[in-house]
């Protein structure tokens, strides 16, 4: 096994979260609005990304936007490093040879490193989710190990990996599109002489996997983060202490509510996250290669 797609994964990983937190911010405060199991979460806050990102700094400070940064970073330099490392340790058991490899390779890769990283990864994501979309547990301004703590004395170990199954279906659908369509689009490119293997060809690339990447997974995104936010929302169904049972009673109620365009709430910025995400993650990724300490990769 390399340790190199470990390490590169993990510090591109970091970078690109980093510089495009702000925007994550504002789609999860879209996706959980206009839910009709919370009074709360019910009424049509943000009118879009924009006015989120104005509505967020202006009612509770620009440090709101970045709230949730901490677990978030953690959440990338776990997740992001086995995702990126175990991808291509799959690839390689499966394929010995770059030339072997075939579409249905990869994305066999990608689904089992997106579900694996992210399932060993999913308090981190909870925590993050929970402090974006402003948790009645108050865990703004605490650090992150007294918040875990808090959630574990509230929830115990279940509400840790609460929206577990709905964050690796998703993870696993992402990263099967993510990677098979970033070495796809830079192959044929580079094959076909249309682009060398430079710059412009990785920020073409990473922007191609990120368009595919936003349509194909923003429904499980909408479905991921309100599974793994509705316990800190105010819950006033009578039937039963969760709202939401499992992921498919989520997206039925979810469009029985709200409409099947209710799946792409939050989509511009998801693409407007997921496109920079991708364009600093493969750039980073693609630039530290070329380092003379990781040139044998």
């Amino acid at each position: 096994m390399q340790w190199q797609p470990f390490i590169l994964g993990g510090v591109a990983s970091l970078a690109a979260e980093s510089c495009t937190f702000p925007i994550d911010t504002a789609k999860i405060r879209l996706q959980i609005q206009g839910q009709i199991g919370d009074a709360s979460l019910a009424r049509l806050r943000y009118r879009g990304m924009g006015h989120a990102l104005r509505l967020i700094a202006a009612d509770e400070g620009f440090k709101a936007l970045y709230s949730g940064l901490a677990p978030a970073l953690l959440r990338q330099a776990s997740y992001g490093t086995i995702k990126f490392g175990t991808y291509h340790t799959v690839k390689r058991i499966v394929a010995k040879n770059p030339e072997d490899e075939t579409i249905l390779t990869n994305v066999f890769a990608g689904m089992i490193a997106g579900a694996l990283s992210s399932s060993i990864a999913n308090p981190t994501d909870v925590l993050k989710v929970r402090m974006q979309a402003g948790s009645r547990m108050n865990l703004t301004g605490k650090n992150v190990l007294r918040s875990f703590a808090d959630i574990y004395k509230e929830e115990g170990i279940r509400g840790l990996y609460r929206g577990v199954g709905p964050t690796s279906q998703r993870a696993a659908v992402i990263v099967a599109v993510q990677m098979p369509t970033y070495e796809l689009s830079k192959r044929e490119l580079i094959k076909s002489q249309l682009m060398n293997d430079g710059l412009s060809t990785h920020l073409c690339c990473s922007m191609i996997s990120g368009l595919s990447m936003a349509l194909v997974s923003n429904p499980l995104d909408v479905i991921k983060t309100r599974m793994v936010n509705q316990s800190a929302s105010r819950i006033v169904s009578k039937r039963s202490a969760s709202f939401y049972k499992n992921s498919f009673h989520c997206l039925y109620q979810t469009i029985r509510g709200e409409g099947i365009l209710a799946l792409y709430k939050g989509f511009v910025p998801s693409f407007l996250r997921v496109g920079p995400w991708n364009v600093i993650f493969f750039v980073t990724y693609e630039q530290m290669k070329r380092i003379d300490l990781l040139h044998h990769y």
